[in-house]
């Protein structure tokens, strides 16, 4: 059984009744904006130049940008 790679990212910003469960995260390019399906719409969040230390890791900085919702 594989483990989960370790959080790379950190994700910061955007409503909070939405926030995803995880503000902690691995994505395997954290240059590429990231794209996240949460109830009923996606969170878009994007990498910042900035770093955080969280639990002795040093993690990319994401701000989220905007929400976009899924067509019924």
């Amino acid at each position: 059984m594989t483990s989960a790679p370790p959080p790379n990212v950190i994700l910061r910003g955007g409503p909070e009744q939405f926030a995803p469960p995880s503000h902690t995260r691995y994505v395997d390019d954290t240059d590429t904006k990231l794209k996240l399906f949460v109830g009923n719409a996606w969170e878009h969040y994007e990498p910042t130049e900035e770093f955080m230390e969280h639990d002795g890791r040093n993690l990319r900085v994401f701000e989220w940008s905007r929400r976009t919702y899924v067509a019924e």
